[in-house]
């Protein structure tokens, strides 16, 4: 093997690793423009309201273009995380999985166009819930 056949097949390999990733990609979801799609798309648009959801969020946000939003979810063995935005174009802000004994707790900055209830959909034990919080934004942050 030459050199340059050895160092092509490396950066082949290299560039075939990110690609298996795009594969779980769920692009109806991500792609959706309504919130009952975003959550058809991922399989929770009949989840139970849940208490043991919390959603640590400002009341108001003063600027939509950063919105600084922590999550936890002390529904035993909860292994996802989902986050909506009502009235954003694409409202699934994102899904976030954890290994089997991880805290189910997310911190993420995300823009809002306009004043929306944000859900987090917890998915545990083949089942889904989720907990809803409005975030009043008074300067729009998706080109708002």
């Amino acid at each position: 093997m030459t050199r340059r056949s050895s160092l092509l097949a490396l950066l082949g390999f290299l560039l075939a690793k990110p690609l298996s990733v795009l594969a779980a990609w769920n692009e109806q979801a991500f792609g959706a423009k309504t919130a009952a799609d975003a959550l058809k798309g991922i399989g929770a648009s009949g989840a139970a309201p849940s208490k043991d959801i919390v959603i640590d969020a400002p009341q108001i946000a003063e600027n939509g273009a950063v919105v600084p939003i922590e999550i936890s979810s002390n529904v035993p063995g909860t292994s996802a995380i989902a986050v909506v935005i009502e009235k954003n174009p694409f409202p699934l802000a994102g899904r976030f999985e954890f290994k089997e004994g991880a805290l189910p707790f997310v911190k993420l900055n995300v823009k809002m166009g306009e004043t929306s209830d944000v859900r987090v959909v917890a998915f545990a034990g083949g089942k889904q819930f989720t907990a809803t919080r409005e975030i009043k934004v008074t300067i729009g942050g998706c080109g708002g």
